[in-house]
């Protein structure tokens, strides 16, 4: 097989028909790293947004837990790109994720965002540091199957089109984004569980690298100091020779699922779908997160 067959296999099926055999493809096949860490950019972005990173951080899940519930939430997504829709494996991580955010006030409009990060934010990582961009026809799948995934979320009023969904990004990021203390911890715990992953004297450089990443609009909303130029110039120049190397090797021969990431840890037994997240309480069948009432739709007004 050559480096481009498989792009060849993906052109000659039918996004609008064939979205989920596209979009595992690219997943799992063509860009399996970059992917992963691209949904780890899409975290901290939604982080930014205020009433989110707030009740992220009153649930403590991702400060208390931080790598129990980042390979929850790799593992529950990736159920369904590795078994299809229709599978009970994905069933049941679809309605695993569907009873934990029924047990929080989470807007539609908050679900479509976070569901718009997952279409958008791993096409401008391939478009920055990819071996090589993503097709219009990727994309499009791309936006087909996290449509889908959408609706079986419950989420309404979806994008159609992978350029409804950036407007959509777009749009939120610019009224919504703004400085919390509680999505300022949860950014700063991820960072710290990302630093974890690599050995101790290292920690210092990885954080760095991590908020070399992040954009003026991210960095701005979580106070952090802006990085020194030299420095994100280093990390995102040693991405780009990467995707550069990546180009030259001979394609993935069998496909690369979350669930075989180094970066999983908390299950080394292995685990069961329906075992995965969390399983809140709530007395008063609402909230378990005291937090004011947050208006949504018609009545939401962005911050000054």
């Amino acid at each position: 097989m050559q480096r481009y067959d498989r792009l060849r296999e993906i052109l000659r099926l039918d996004p609008d028909r064939d979205f989920l055999a596209i979009y595992r493809l690219t997943a799992t096949y063509e860009f399996p790293w970059d992917f992963t860490r691209a949904l780890e950019l899409a975290l901290f972005r939604t982080y930014a947004v205020p009433s989110i990173g707030s009740l992220l951080a009153r649930t403590a899940e991702f400060t208390d837990r931080a790598q129990r519930r980042y390979d929850d939430t790799a593992l529950l997504l990736d159920a369904v790109v590795e078994h299809g829709f229709e599978s009970d494996t994905a069933r049941t991580a679809i309605r695993r994720v569907n009873q934990m955010h029924r047990s929080y006030d989470i807007s539609n409009e908050e679900m479509r965002y976070v569901l718009s990060t997952f279409v958008v934010i791993p096409a401008r990582w391939l478009d920055a540091y990819g071996w090589r961009p993503l097709t219009h026809h990727e994309r499009r799948a791309a936006a087909r199957y996290y449509a889908t995934l959408g609706r079986h979320m419950g989420i309404t009023d979806i994008p159609d089109t992978f350029e409804e969904f950036e407007a959509t990004l777009d749009a939120y990021e610019k009224a919504w984004f703004g400085w919390d203390e509680g999505g300022r911890k949860v950014a700063d715990s991820t960072l710290d569980l990302m630093a974890s992953w690599y050995p101790a004297p290292l920690a210092p450089a990885v954080r760095g690298a991590g908020r070399a990443l992040l954009d003026d609009p991210l960095l701005d909303a979580f106070r952090y100091d802006r990085p020194d130029p030299r420095v994100r110039r280093l990390v995102r120049g040693a991405l780009r020779l990467r995707g550069r190397a990546v180009r030259l090797l001979p394609p993935r021969g069998t496909p690369h699922y979350a669930r075989q990431n180094r970066e999983v840890k908390s299950y080394p037994g292995g685990y069961d779908v329906g075992e995965l997240g969390t399983f809140p309480l709530a007395a008063s069948g609402g909230c378990p997160v005291p937090h004011p009432r947050r208006p949504s739709g018609a009545e939401a007004q962005p911050p000054a």
